[in-house]
């Protein structure tokens, strides 16, 4: 019998509200959704003790910030800004919005596991360079300082699991706060062995798909490989979300070409693309978007103050740069188009070097950015989450960064130290 998901209990390290000024001024986005540097400096200047101190160190070399990052750390738990829970426990954590999105989902310690196993289920490439950096930071603070994203399909509020979550979300929580994104926030501590045990196996007969963090992924299987087993090493902190019971939002993550002007990639496209100018604003130009993407592979590129919608793709252009040999559903993406015919034969931009591009999740925030900059900003329409499953049930990878999931957990409500 395969092997389900296995999560585990965990002594969580968090915030003293005491000692800090809000629990909302220390938390942070993932940290790559922090949009530098504006972003970071708004962070850092909330509180002194912001979680992105820790998540996106600040120094002249990667050596300096991951060194800088475990100083931090060790000050703040021996001046008690960070303290460990008594109890080993998994944590029901609950997000809330004006609009009337709901999640809830249980945060542990996941045994962590290779694709070949069918347990979690990774549906995008990876960049080594940021699990390098991403596995220094860990290396050097010795803790999951995020929880990954991860999502599973239960029986709706039949699972044991989810209804157990429903149950707790009744009782006074063990922190509330509400972040400047409007989010509020709460989480429960579960220690009692009985109710540890109930979850645990209903979680054993699922597998999970990764919603948000596969670099972070990547980073625990790779840590796990470093250290000889059994380990804290073995488990990484992940937020497991059932989406039969609370479906996540799909946003797309939009790419910034730097050193590339609109005029200039547009005039590279003159043939192979349909393109349209629109002298409209941006949500009616999403709008745009959305009704080509029905139809058919379509981006929206800005920078230059307008905005210019691509669709109907030369034929000849896909059948010379897409690999014949993949699935259709995976060689029919918007981000399959754009990494291997866009970027890679036309653009000839490297999709995994930092100084010519970059992968930003806010749209207005992309557009602003590509405009002070002189780039191209590339806007992609949102993939629907069944065709991710399926093509993770599959064993097909995305290309790397297709998707963004969410709402995403705040950073900094509750981390994980390994030496504990």
């Amino acid at each position: 019998m395969r092997r389900g998901l296995e999560l585990t209990p965990f002594r969580g390290l968090r915030y003293d509200p005491d000692r800090v000024g809000s629990l909302a001024a220390v938390t942070s986005p993932p940290y790559d959704v922090v949009v530098r540097p504006d972003g970071l400096h708004h962070l850092e200047s909330a509180d002194p003790h912001n979680i992105v101190r820790l998540i996106l160190p600040q120094a002249t070399t990667p050596i300096a910030r991951n060194e800088q990052a475990a100083d931090t750390l060790r000050r703040w738990l021996s001046e008690g800004v960070l303290t460990t829970d008594p109890e080993p426990g998994l944590y029901v954590y609950e997000q809330r919005d004006g609009d009337g999105m709901l999640q809830r989902g249980i945060i542990g310690a996941l045994r962590v596991s290779d694709p070949s196993e069918g347990v979690v289920l990774p549906h995008e490439d990876v960049m080594p360079h940021v699990v390098a950096d991403r596995a220094a930071l860990m290396r050097a603070t010795s803790a999951n300082l995020e929880p990954l994203l991860l999502t599973y399909r239960g029986n709706g509020s039949a699972s044991a699991a989810t209804e157990f979550v429903e149950r707790v979300a009744g009782r006074p929580p063990l922190l509330a706060t509400t972040t400047e994104d409007g989010f509020s926030h709460r989480l429960w501590s579960v220690t009692d062995p009985a109710d540890l045990a109930r979850i645990q196996s209903d979680l054993a007969q699922h597998q999970a798909l990764i919603a948000d963090g596969h670099h972070r992924w990547a980073t625990y299987r790779r840590l796990r490989t470093e250290h000889a087993s059994p380990s804290p090493w073995d488990y990484g902190l992940v937020l497991l979300v059932d989406t039969a019971r609370y479906p996540l939002r799909v946003r797309a993550i939009h790419r910034l070409l730097h050193g590339l002007p609109v005029a200039d990639a547009l005039a590279a496209l003159e043939g192979l693309f349909r393109i349209r100018h629109l002298p409209v604003p941006l949500p009616e130009a999403l709008d745009a978007l959305a009704d080509a993407a029905c139809a058919g592979n379509a981006f929206l590129l800005a920078g230059d103050g307008a905005f210019h919608l691509l669709d109907r793709p030369d034929p000849d252009l896909l059948a010379r740069t897409i690999p014949a040999e993949r699935p259709t559903a995976w060689r029919t993406l918007d981000a399959t188009v754009l990494h291997s015919a866009l970027l890679d034969h036309v653009w000839h931009i490297p999709e995994d070097d930092p100084a010519r591009i970059a992968y930003i999740h806010d749209t207005a925030a992309t557009v602003e950015k590509a405009e002070r900059d002189g780039g191209t900003a590339v806007l992609m329409h949102p993939v629907r989450e069944e065709v991710v499953r399926d093509l993770a049930r599959q064993g097909v990878t995305m290309p790397r960064k297709s998707t963004s999931f969410g709402p995403k957990p705040a950073s900094g409500l509750v981390l994980r130290a390994l030496d504990l």
